[in-house]
């Protein structure tokens, strides 16, 4: 029994310092963009941390009204970066989060009605979606394996070597092992490649001293939320575009667990991510969103349990609460966790190849929405400025390359499977009554 709830307090750990990385970037950005003290910025961190682990226990537990029922884990959407800091910029911290209030509200409003767009989303779409998922967080690892964008030693032998023996420690223990070795092979190689690290004198443990022992979350932190028109109306559109890419991971998911999900199994994952994004916004957080991290971590393992994730929502919880205890996680040298990256981004980009099998691919329209959406989301990864000139209201469907890519997906099915498909069947009819 002990060693059951060890097992599994090991996979759940494993998905924390999968997707640590990737939530506590977002605090970070925004809070030295609007320039909080030391103080605030901690209290920034800690308060996202804590509120993923709330976020992901709404989204695993399937109540009445809301959660997916999915081995699913919530963090920060990157998306709201940019939005929040031109929010907070022009109409200050207070307008940021009454916006993120109201934008969880109207996902609420709009669950249902969302939902019934499923029929939008078809394998070649979502298949297309998580494909893009996987293809536009490469870089993102390559970045980490070379040390981290602006590091000194960028590239350097050093990193590139940690890297390598990290991706290499995962494949041997995946070739050589079965069962719960093989399962946490990406924790295993995360904690041997720190080791190294630390031998090589790469591991700084400042964080770790300078954080405090406990810290409790308070709610309006930075002050009453005031409402302001035009910033709602960019979180709402930035809760829409997070509702998308959380589509993509609710099927990918679905399919790695054999699980149909329905439509109001999809309106319920969009309800908790409405109640997650409503409490970012009232303990000054942030919005919420399923993270595709751990969507290649699941596939890796080949650990399906919703267990394992209770036990992640729980750890971050923790970790929120404990800011001594979360900033060891944070001391993992970024080519340590780039290397796992590698790994584990790739099987994102395996499933949605395997989502793509699905389809009919004799159908020359269905090649052309694979091609367009992947290009134009790998095209606006490798190049962010493409989209520069345009609005910022529309940067925000075009300044990422999911979501451009997504978007692209979900518009060329509709024209050539939905629009196109009827026009065809009536010129097909129209053809057989005349001869």
């Amino acid at each position: 029994m002990k060693t059951s709830v060890l097992k599994t307090a090991s996979l759940g750990l494993q998905h924390v310092l999968a997707m640590y990385a990737g939530a506590v970037i977002v605090p970070l950005i925004v809070g030295g963009a609007l320039g909080l003290t030391a103080e605030q910025l901690t209290y920034l961190v800690s308060i996202d941390i804590f509120m993923c682990g709330i976020a992901t226990f709404l989204q695993v537990w399937k109540g009445r009204f809301l959660g997916i029922g999915l081995p699913v884990v919530l963090g920060c959407t990157f998306t709201a970066v940019v939005p929040m800091i031109s929010i907070g910029e022009s109409s200050g911290i207070s307008a940021v989060y009454g916006a993120i209030i109201a934008s969880g509200v109207f996902v609420l409003l709009v669950s249902s009605f969302f939902s019934k767009l499923v029929r939008f989303f078809p394998p070649v779409v979502t298949g297309s979606v998580v494909t893009i998922i996987g293809v536009t967080l490469i870089p993102v690892a390559m970045n980490n394996m070379a040390g981290g964008v602006g590091s000194k030693d960028f590239g350097s032998l050093s990193n590139l070597g940690l890297a390598g023996a990290t991706l290499l420690l995962i494949i041997v223990l995946y070739r050589f092992f079965n069962g719960f070795v093989r399962s946490i092979s990406v924790l295993i190689s995360l904690l041997v490649g720190t080791v190294i690290a630390f031998f090589m004198g790469k591991v700084d443990f400042s964080p770790v001293q300078e954080a405090s022992f406990f810290h409790m979350v308070q709610p309006f932190y930075f002050g009453t939320p005031t409402f302001e028109v035009t910033a709602i109306l960019t979180m709402i559109l930035v809760a829409m575009v997070s509702l998308v890419e959380s589509t993509g991971v609710y099927f990918a998911v679905s399919d790695i667990c054999d699980e149909h999900i329905t439509e109001k199994d999809i309106a319920k994952g969009y309800r908790a991510e409405g109640v997650a994004i409503i409490l970012g916004g009232l303990f000054n957080a942030f919005p919420y969103t399923a993270f595709s991290q751990n969507v290649g971590l699941m596939q890796l393992s080949g650990v399906k349990s919703k267990q394992v994730i209770y036990y992640t929502a729980g750890f971050l919880v923790v970790l929120g609460l404990v800011p001594k205890i979360a900033a060891f996680t944070t001391i993992i040298p970024p080519s340590v966790l780039g290397g796992a990256m590698v790994a584990m981004f790739g099987m994102v980009i395996a499933q949605g190849i395997k989502m793509l099998s699905q389809v009919n691919m004799e159908k020359q329209e269905n090649l052309l929405i694979i091609a367009c959406s992947v290009g134009m989301g790998l095209g606006v990864t490798v190049v962010p400025d493409l989209f520069a000139n345009l609005p910022k209201g529309l940067q925000i469907l075009t300044g990422n390359g999911i979501v451009a890519g997504s978007m692209t997906a979900i518009v060329l099915n509709i024209l050539f499977n939905e629009i196109g498909s009827k026009r065809k069947q009536v010129v097909a009819l129209s053809g057989s009554k005349v001869s």
